[in-house]
Order: C-alpha cells, then structure tokens, then sequence
C-alpha cells in the first residue's frame, strides 16, 4: 500500500510564496512520476505540474515562472515552490504519484488573498 502525506499549505496574501511537500511511503516502484493537481471549488481538478524520475518536469502555462517543482528521489518526497501567488491559485492542491498505478494524497487548501 502507498500512502501520500501533504503539507505547507495555508493563507498567503496575493504576491507572497508557500512551499508545498509531498512524502510518499510504502511499496513504491523506482521509476514513477510525481506530481501536483489542484481544484478549485467549483472546477474540475488540473494538472499543476509534475516531474519524472528522470526529473523532466511539465507545468500547466498558467504557472510557468511562477512554481518550482522538484524532487528527492532518495527520500520519496516531491515539493512545489509556489512564487508570485494570485487569487487564482486559491485551491486544494493534491499530490500524486504514478506509474502503472496512480494514488493520490488528501489534499492541502492553498488560499491567496487579494
């Protein structure tokens, strides 16, 4: 079984940084691909970004410049350094990991205030 903890969410004004972190544990194959989605209320959950285990990394365009994801390989873990935060990042954001099988974490409200 593999389990995904999530944190460093909260409340952040507009232009501020949060670091969001992601440890997975349990019976995980090497080469895998990690990632963070987000919902909004109301909205469908979307891809933020995500990065392999070869870290090749894919951002949605709406966050290019603005989030950092990397990993520690060794550790299980993958981080989201969220830079330049708008109202429109407001969100729960999920952690994932995949390979032939997909799981997923409980979810972290990242709210941005105007």
């Amino acid at each position: 079984q593999v389990q995904l903890v999530e944190s460093g969410g909260g409340l952040v004004q507009a232009g501020g940084s949060l670091r969001l972190s992601c440890a997975a544990s349990g019976n995980i194959f090497r080469i895998n691909t990690m990632g963070w989605y987000r919902q909004a209320s109301g909205k469908q959950r979307e891809l933020v970004a995500h990065i392999t285990s070869g870290s090749n990394t894919l951002y949605a365009d709406s966050v290019k410049g603005r989030f950092t994801i990397s990993r520690d390989s060794a550790r299980n873990t993958v981080y989201l350094q969220m830079d330049g935060l708008k109202p429109e990042d407001t969100a729960v954001y999920y952690c994932n990991l995949a390979w032939t099988h997909s799981y997923w974490g409980q979810g972290t409200q990242v709210t941005v205030s105007s």
